[in-house]
């Protein structure tokens, strides 16, 4: 069954106002921390029984843990920030509608993510694309350095990217 929504845009205010309420958060946390208690909350949370609807933002929940963590990637801090930002929602248990609550504790952090991960969807792009690069060259022959020059390079090209795709998409949104 498929069930689907309008958000108003007072709807969606209501949602920038808890996201501002996780940027000021990060700005009094450290980044360190933020992943942890993100870590901590996706072990907390009993996956098997969530809804799917749930379970499908929880996978880009840990993968934007595991972009954080990849130094290979070295994320700029713009678009750190942005991360730590959507981490910081999803471990806070007490948001829009406390986690707690059976059956519709997460729906608020699902329609989180989705925003945030609309938002973040040319980072998450990149860093894809950077992945399936790195284990290319992996397989192919050469030198390590050879090989880290080319990662870098196709690194750096990708970050180049993100802040292009970034731009339009603030333009867009004008």
């Amino acid at each position: 069954m498929r069930v689907t929504f309008e958000l108003e845009p007072s709807d969606i205010a209501r949602f920038h106002e808890a996201l501002a309420r996780a940027q000021r958060a990060v700005r009094c946390a450290d980044e360190a921390d933020v992943v942890e208690a993100a870590k901590q909350a996706l072990a907390e949370l009993s996956i098997g029984s969530s809804p799917t609807y749930v379970r499908k933002r929880v996978v880009q929940v840990q993968r934007l843990i595991v972009l954080l963590e990849d130094e290979d990637f070295a994320l700029p801090k713009a678009e750190r920030d942005d991360v730590i930002e959507t981490l910081v929602y999803f471990s806070d248990p007490e948001d829009l509608i406390p986690d707690e609550m059976s059956v519709i504790g997460l729906l608020d952090d699902a329609i989180m993510l989705e925003l945030l991960l609309r938002r973040m969807h040319h980072v998450l792009q990149a860093y894809g694309d950077f992945c399936a690069h790195r284990t290319e060259l992996r397989k192919a022959s050469g030198t390590r350095i050879a090989q880290a020059a080319a990662l870098a390079r196709k690194r750096d090209a990708l970050h180049q990217r993100m802040r292009r795709r970034q731009k339009r998409g603030e333009l867009a949104a004008l």
